[in-house]
């Protein structure tokens, strides 16, 4: 192994051995040698089996075949999960084949970042992974199951399914994808046409034919933002079958591996052969192993506090410390959009998550004696799917790029390290990504442009008034505040800025997009300014420091004057009312920062 994930792992371990036992125990508890359902009385085993066909009425009386809980995030809105639709049948089918039986357990909200970005929505986003967390809990509630299937794709879905299936950590459960929509206008085109509608350069009419060649089908969308991340992320910790993020929806090979994760989830239950539930096959390992994955490949920041929330589900502690020690020491190997130019599509055709795979167990980066899915150690995951004579194997992935333009091997990186960066100084800490980040533009000293709403600076920017060097704040964006919605709408005018030849940079206690690029941006900083941060008290003029060479976040004013100022209140009014926001108060009030995971799980906080 690699001393830095050796070390970094090593403390993960010793850090978590009091709450990662307790939860150890909990889920061996909660294990049963039989079918959960037997536990149940008549009335509520027939109350669970009454709308079954004939066949798998007779086979849940039994008591003694396996029962999968499916738990699907299916809309029809959302183009990610619309695929989604017909997965039921096709998985129970599926079951039916190996002698099991599959129902459908509930269904989990599924909001698009996309659609509600610079929309009142959007501050609905974070607060929804709390929501599917306990969705898919009340849908495995009814001990019905012997294990899951989980249908996710997108942002907040995935980490909130994980969440919530690690609350029944004694069941086996696969994440089943759907696969990216095949290629579109090309990323840096869509990005130059965004800067040209900021700049008032094209109408309307012309973005929307942009961004509708962009996003075009089900599937989805074929950048590297939180959802393709949350893909590789899941496949790199074993939780899908080897191979199966990023196949197509319209693919056949997508059909054979959905119904062959179910036929897998049916032989690890304690009816099948191989007894392996999610709670074990979530380790200390796995989560390291997840996060050189995200470092190796430059995803989204979206996961600096996913990762943290869902790990600690399974009672691991981590931390921004050891995102950025392993960020130190792992090469960054893949150029995918907002890195570079290629999409998701041509990440998979130059070798994909076969090549990479073999690239980081090669190097020692990543823990190979780890239990998966597909069995015990990751090395099963070098290989990758294939429909042979119409029948689904697995074959050894390649040993070489096939565009090491998109993706390289550890011995030859784009840069020497995944380019996530701890930012701390006087403001607090935060994280900047800066492997989309040109060299020249990862060192800002400028002053302050102070705003408390991102939709104020649109109108900066088209009066002249941001024409300079300049470091934007914005603050009132944090969890607590008004449920850290991403700022997406500042990129197109920053990076307009940027290639005006102004040194410019973004500081905020909010988050941007998984899609955030060439911008310098130290974002979630903690403490927010609704918890005291300092970014309450920054002034327009105020010089800032932004250094993502040393790591340095620093508001350059003495120490006298920092004192004399009152933090400014921001009216988060609008915030708590309007587009369902007056439903989630007690959500917001009790999320915890952006480090701690942005969680709200004071239960599990007591438990361990």
């Amino acid at each position: 192994m690699h001393p830095v994930v050796k070390a970094v792992t090593d403390r993960i371990i010793e850090r978590s051995q009091a709450s990662r036992s307790a939860y150890l125990a909990a889920i061996k508890e909660a294990r049963s040698s039989t079918v959960h359902r037997g536990a149940l009385s008549c009335g509520n085993l027939a109350h669970g089996f009454a709308a079954c066909g004939a066949d798998d009425k007779q086979s849940l009386r039994q008591l003694n075949k396996a029962n999968i809980g499916i738990v699907t995030a299916f809309n029809d809105m959302l183009s990610a999960h619309q695929p989604y639709e017909r997965y039921p049948e096709m998985l129970k089918a599926a079951c039916n084949e190996v002698g099991s039986v599959a129902q459908v357990a509930g269904g989990v909200p599924a909001m698009c970042d996309g659609v509600t970005q610079g929309q009142p929505g959007m501050e609905l986003s974070l607060l929804s992974r709390e929501v599917i967390a306990m969705a898919t809990a009340v849908g495995l509630s009814h001990n019905m199951f012997d294990g899951a299937l989980l249908l996710g794709v997108c942002d907040k879905i995935v980490p909130g399914l994980l969440i919530g299936a690690l609350s029944f950590g004694h069941l086996p459960m696969l994440f089943v994808p759907a696969g990216p929509m095949r290629s579109g206008i090309p990323n840096k085109e869509k990005a130059r046409i965004r800067q040209k509608f900021a700049e008032g350069k094209v109408d309307r009419a012309a973005l929307l034919e942009a961004e509708a060649s962009s996003y075009h089908s089900a599937g989805t969308c074929t950048f590297y933002g939180t959802a393709n991340s949350n893909q590789l992320v899941l496949e790199v910790m074993g939780l899908q079958l080897p191979g199966s993020s990023f196949v197509n929806p319209d693919d056949p090979l997508r059909d054979e591996l959905s119904k062959m994760a179910a036929k897998q989830v049916c032989r690890l239950t304690e009816q099948g052969l191989q007894y392996s539930p999610i709670g074990e096959i979530v380790s200390e390992k796995s989560v390291v192993n997840g996060i050189v994955a995200l470092l190796a490949t430059g995803g989204s920041t979206n996961l600096t506090m996913h990762i943290v929330a869902f790990a600690r589900a399974a009672g691991i502690i981590i931390n921004w410390d050891d995102f950025s020690e392993l960020s130190d020491a792992v090469p960054l190997v893949a150029r995918v959009y907002p890195n570079g130019h290629a999409d998701i599509n041509h990440f998979h055709a130059a070798g994909g998550m076969a090549f990479l795979m073999k690239e980081l167990l090669d190097a020692g980066l990543v823990h190979e004696d780890v239990n998966t899915v597909a069995g015990f150690g990751l090395r099963r995951y070098t290989q990758e799917p294939r429909l042979l004579d119409g029948k689904l194997t697995w074959v050894d992935g390649p040993v070489a790029s096939l565009d090491p333009d998109v993706l390289r091997g550890v011995a030859e990186p784009f840069q020497s390290n995944g380019g996530l960066k701890l930012m701390k100084g006087n403001l607090g800490r935060a994280v900047i990504k800066v492997s989309a980040v040109a060299e020249q533009h990862r060192v800002v000293e400028a002053p302050a442009v102070v705003i408390d709403d991102q939709n104020k600076l649109d109108a900066m920017f088209k009066a002249g008034k941001l024409d300079r060097d300049c470091v934007v704040v914005v603050k009132g964006q944090g969890p607590k505040a008004n449920g850290m919605p991403e700022l997406h709408k500042l990129t197109p005018i920053l990076g307009t800025l940027q290639d005006r030849g102004f040194k410019v940079a973004l500081m905020t206690d909010g988050r941007m997009s998984g899609a955030s690029g060439k911008v310098p941006a130290a974002i979630h900083l903690t403490p927010e300014a609704l918890d005291g941060g300092l970014i309450a008290k920054v002034k327009d003029g105020d010089l800032i420091r932004i250094n993502a060479l040393t790591g340095e976040l620093s508001l350059l004013v003495n120490e006298a004057e920092l004192n004399t100022r009152v933090a400014e209140v921001v009216d988060l009014k609008k915030s708590r009312y309007g587009m369902g926001r007056e439903l989630f108060g007690a959500l917001r009030q009790n999320l915890s920062s952006p480090e701690t995971g942005a969680r709200c799980t004071d239960a599990i906080d007591e438990l361990y």
